[in-house]
C-alpha cells in the first residue's frame, strides 16, 4: 500500500475526537495511512468542501466523517466528491445522536453515504479497509487474519465462561 494517505478521518468539532480516534486505532492497527482533521460543514463549508474535492488528487481513497446534533458533514463531503465516504453519527446533544444517524444515514439518490451505528468510528475504519481490500489484496489478508483472532479470542472466552458457569 502507498505511504500516503489512503483515508482522511474528518469530525465536526474537537469535542468528536475521542470518538474519531478509534478509527485511526484500527486504521494504524490494519497499516493503513491516514489523516485527520476537523471540518465543519456548517462553520468551516469552504475547506470541507475543498478538502472532498482534492482529496482523490491527493491519493485519499476512502472519507469517514464524524459529527453530531444533526449536522451534515458526511453529506457535505459527499456532495464533492465521488468517493466513498462513510458517516459515524456521534452521541451528542438532547438526542443522543439519533439526530445525527437520520441525517447521515437519509442521503437523495445520487449521493450515497455508507453509515454506520451512532458512535461506530471502529466499524467506519473497518469498513474502509474492506473498500480497500479490493484494490490492495495485503488488506484483504489482514481482514481475515484479524477475522480469525478476533473469532479465537471469543472462542477463548466462551470456554472460561463455560467452565465457571458449569456445576
Amino acid at each position: 500500500m502507498k505511504k500516503k494517505p489512503l483515508v482522511g478521518i474528518l469530525m465536526g468539532s474537537e469535542s468528536d475526537l475521542t470518538i474519531m480516534e478509534k478509527a485511526a486505532e484500527v486504521l494504524k492497527e490494519m497499516g493503513v495511512p491516514y489523516e485527520i482533521a476537523i471540518s465543519s460543514a456548517h462553520r468551516l463549508p469552504e475547506k470541507t468542501a475543498n478538502y472532498a474535492k482534492t482529496a482523490r488528487k491527493r491519493g485519499v481513497e476512502v472519507l469517514i466523517a464524524g459529527a453530531g446534533m444533526a449536522a451534515h458533514l458526511a453529506g457535505a463531503l459527499a456532495s464533492h466528491t465521488t468517493l466513498p465516504v462513510i458517516g459515524v453519527p456521534i452521541n451528542s446533544g438532547a438526542l443522543h445522536g439519533t439526530d445525527a444517524l437520520y441525517s447521515t444515514v437519509q442521503m437523495p439518490p445520487g449521493v450515497p453515504v455508507a453509515t454506520v451505528g451512532i458512535d461506530g468510528a471502529k466499524n467506519a475504519a473497518h469498513l474502509a479497509c474492506e473498500i480497500l481490500s479490493i484494490k490492495y489484496p495485503e488488506m484483504a489478508r489482514k481482514l481475515e487474519d484479524f477475522r480469525s483472532r478476533m473469532k479465537k479470542t471469543l472462542e477463548e472466552k466462551s470456554k472460561v465462561i463455560k467452565k465457571g458457569k458449569s456445576g
